[in-house]
């Protein structure tokens, strides 16, 4: 169990105990008020929390896409650096038989 769920099962029990408080016990109007606006308030904040949690995790994924692409990127340059390199190579082996060529043919 992650600790978002623990936190929200404790908030939900709380919630629970507050609107058994509540019903249970005969208190002071001004009391039971209280509680319902606590209780409110904690809601309100579980429905906040939740809210950018879901916020973090769209981003979170979001990020996570645009490294993936950017790691596929350096992936495809490197590929193309590394034929570029090879082309180099290539051409300079050919260069240097041409002029060796050339020395042959002047000899």
């Amino acid at each position: 169990m992650s600790i978002i769920e623990k936190k929200e099962k404790n908030l939900n029990l709380l919630i629970s105990k507050l609107n058994s408080l509540s019903l249970t016990y005969s208190q002071p109007t001004y009391e039971v008020e209280k509680i319902k606006n606590e209780k409110n308030e904690i809601l309100r904040q579980k429905l906040e929390i939740e809210k950018k949690n879901k916020e973090l995790i769209r981003e979170h994924k979001y990020l996570k896409e645009k490294i993936k692409n950017l790691q596929l990127e350096v992936k495809k340059r490197s590929k193309l650096e590394e034929n570029f390199n090879q082309e180099i190579d290539e051409l300079s082996q050919e260069t240097e038989n041409l002029v060796n060529e050339i020395e042959k043919w002047q000899m």
